[in-house]
């Protein structure tokens, strides 16, 4: 029993090495065919894949916003620590909240849609299809598409802080009588623009972590319909997975100590 428990547990961390190793090589492929890379068809998933992600964005990060800031505005105006309502909710929607949760809707969203994409490729044999008349799959199918997350990433991030710290700022001054100008003077007084900057970058790495591993799974997938089930259900654990992990190392890296 012990010898079949040992064997298991190998054989599982030998196949994620394996699929941590390919997923890496994938990732190096992918920024050698960066600059060979279609402009036009980067753009049109820049616009598929980040413009049409903008209003599930915005909505998650309003009501994160209204919801962060109910929970705080009372509390701190009993403690009389009213002045610093604004800057709190700007901070942790800025360093992780919007970053964070922004990841793991685009994960949702962006990353199935780009497993089910190209598993549905790979199983109908267009992905060898395009081997065989001499075009890299990673530069014309990877390379768009990782381009367009990174670069779209720190948009939504920008767009979403916005309407997040104004559902705090709505819910703060209408339901705790926080007034206008405290609010966003205590946003001023301890805010910095490395707070926002800082989510910016995560929102580069997340982007990369989606589209890499929506790519992977894709490009992986087992033949049949019940295949490319599986590689999207499994690019979307994975990325939020590696979401929660990299934003740990990320913090550390760009905010402790600082």
């Amino acid at each position: 029993m012990l010898q079949g428990a040992c064997a298991f547990v190998g054989a599982a961390v030998l196949n994620f090495c394996q699929a941590a190793g390919r997923m890496m090589l994938l990732f190096i492929d992918t920024l050698s065919k960066i600059k060979e890379v279609n402009i036009k068809e980067m753009l049109r998933q820049m616009a598929l894949l980040g413009a049409d992600s903008l209003p599930i964005v915005l909505l998650t990060m309003l009501c994160t916003g209204m919801v962060f800031s109910v929970q705080t505005a009372k509390e701190f105006v009993e403690l009389g620590a009213s002045g610093t309502v604004g800057g709190i909710v700007a901070i942790a929607m800025g360093r992780e909240l919007v970053p964070v949760l922004t990841g793991v809707v685009v994960a949702g969203r962006i990353g199935a849609a780009i497993a089910a994409e190209l598993g549905t490729m790979k199983v109908t044999e267009q992905i060898d299809a395009l081997r065989v008349m001499a075009t890299s799959p990673v530069q014309y199918l990877v390379a768009p598409r990782f381009l367009a997350m990174a670069l779209m990433m720190p948009v939504l991030i920008v767009f979403g802080n916005f309407i997040g710290n104004a559902g705090g700022f709505f819910v703060a001054h209408y339901y705790a009588d926080i007034g206008s100008m405290t609010y966003l003077n205590s946003i001023k007084q301890f805010c910095e623009p490395f707070d926002l900057f800082g989510g910016m970058i995560k929102g580069v790495v997340f982007g990369a972590i989606i589209s890499i591993v929506g790519c992977f799974k894709g490009l992986n997938a087992k033949q049949g319909a019940e295949g490319v089930g599986l590689a999207t259900t499994a690019s979307v654990v994975l990325s939020i997975i590696l979401i929660f992990i990299f934003d740990y190392f990320l913090t550390v890296l760009l905010y402790v100590g600082e």
